[in-house]
């Protein structure tokens, strides 16, 4: 099935107040179209980070009470999981579509990817701060960033991966969101690319070491 569009009514999903009903508004209107756009993204990602990218759409089996704020497709170098690796996310919640990178507790060799990330602070700084739109996010579920890149100084930049190694549920997470009006004016094809974009500009960090 391709990917057509996003309407108001899927952001009306997460308003569902009850369990029950919100995860089968998500399941039934949201992941067919997180699936079509998994089809239509990882190959177009593959040539932007040099390998092939897998796509996850979360499936939400553990909830059993509280529903979901947002729900995604997330892309990584790894077939079995995404978790364990940096990666890529689409997410869609109440208020936002935000395409993230992030860099989760999970990851084995975090502290190795910090130290990595101190040392290339300036180039990374130099790149992401030109980035229009581009924020950092407390927590991969916050729907607003808690700062733009671009307002941020060469030292503030350098120290946001520094809950990584220090916390165990450290994460990084940095993107760009599209409020609901902005994802409605765009036709199918112009998402997918907005999206390819969004990854392409934050490609480095997925693939530094």
């Amino acid at each position: 099935m391709p990917f057509d569009g996003f309407t108001a009514k899927d952001f009306q999903v997460f308003a569902i107040p009850d369990f029950p009903g919100r995860m089968a508004a998500v399941r039934g209107h949201i992941q067919p179209k997180l699936f079509a756009l998994a089809e239509e993204i990882a190959p177009g990602l593959a040539p932007i980070v040099g390998s092939e990218a897998f796509p996850h759409v979360a499936k939400h089996m553990r909830r059993t009470v509280n529903p979901p704020d947002d729900t995604w497709v997330a892309f990584g170098p790894e077939k079995r999981g995404y978790k364990k690796a940096p990666h890529f996310k689409l997410a869609i919640s109440r208020h936002c579509i935000r395409f993230l990178f992030e860099m989760g507790p999970e990851y084995a060799d975090k502290a190795k990817w910090v130290r990595a990330w101190e040392r290339e602070t300036g180039r990374l700084a130099g790149q992401l701060r030109k980035r229009a739109g581009l924020g950092w996010y407390k927590n991969e579920h916050d729907e607003e960033p808690a700062a733009l890149l671009a307002s941020l100084s060469l030292q503030e930049i350098g120290g946001l991966a520094g809950e990584l190694p220090r916390r165990k549920d450290g994460q990084l997470v940095l993107g760009r969101r599209l409020d609901p009006a902005e994802v409605l004016r765009l036709k199918p094809a112009a998402f997918v690319q907005a999206a390819l974009a969004t990854f392409g500009d934050l490609a480095l960090l997925y693939r530094l070491r």
